[in-house]
């Protein structure tokens, strides 16, 4: 049996700022810092194997820290890197909304029917980083291992693995540094904890917990 614990980078300035992130490479607030070192205590209480990590700068920057403790370094996977969310990026959802009022009604009620100006679908993030983590597995066909990604790949991994399509996306919510715990023995996948925060009590109040 493998032991996935999947988690969400920490916060940047343009998650407070409500900025469309996707592949621009943002550094963490010192608040992400911070909750990233509180996931990093928490999770050095278990007997982790490896570390994965998207390239992104915020994830990296995460999966280091929490790698720390367990004297690992960390291997990075472009299957879990963000949404591309094309000329959306580094946008506020004011000037989005209004500059693509049709696309941007459709992310927020039907998120799995359109594609991103300039950037991917959502099936396409499913793709990737579902491939991705069956490399992981692989590698890794019992332990336990901490992969490190983004909201939007939590989001259509989780969907995933339970056997939902991408309609459901809405309905996983995944904060900054939350936890989740995936379960995989004989080929099928059981979720045990999901967008846990509660180590980041202190923490997340300064972020409001926001799903952004």
């Amino acid at each position: 049996m493998t032991n996935i614990f999947l988690i969400r980078h920490g916060q940047t300035q343009w998650n407070l700022k409500k900025l469309f992130r996707g592949w621009v490479d943002i550094a963490l607030s010192p608040v992400g810092i911070r909750q990233a070192e509180a996931t990093a205590k928490v999770l050095s209480g278990f007997n982790i194997d490896a570390v994965y990590s998207s390239p992104l700068s915020r994830a990296r920057q995460t999966a280091r820290i929490i790698a720390r403790p367990h004297g690992l370094g960390i291997a990075c996977l472009d299957g879990l890197k963000d949404l591309n969310f094309g000329h959306w990026q580094g946008l506020p959802h004011q000037k989005v909304r209004k500059q693509w009022p049709e696309i941007y009604g459709k992310w927020l009620r039907e998120p799995h029917k359109i594609r991103i100006p300039g950037g991917e679908t959502l099936d396409e993030v499913r793709r990737r980083s579902r491939s991705a983590l069956d490399q992981i597995l692989t590698r890794h066909d019992n332990g336990t291992v901490a992969v490190v990604s983004h909201r939007v790949v939590n989001k259509v991994l989780l969907c995933a693995l339970l056997n939902l399509d991408n309609s459901h996306f809405w309905q996983i919510k995944q904060d900054p540094c939350a936890i989740n715990l995936l379960c995989h023995r004989n080929g099928s996948f059981i979720l045990c904890l999901l967008n846990d925060t509660c180590h980041l009590e202190g923490i997340a109040g300064l972020l409001d917990t926001l799903d952004f």
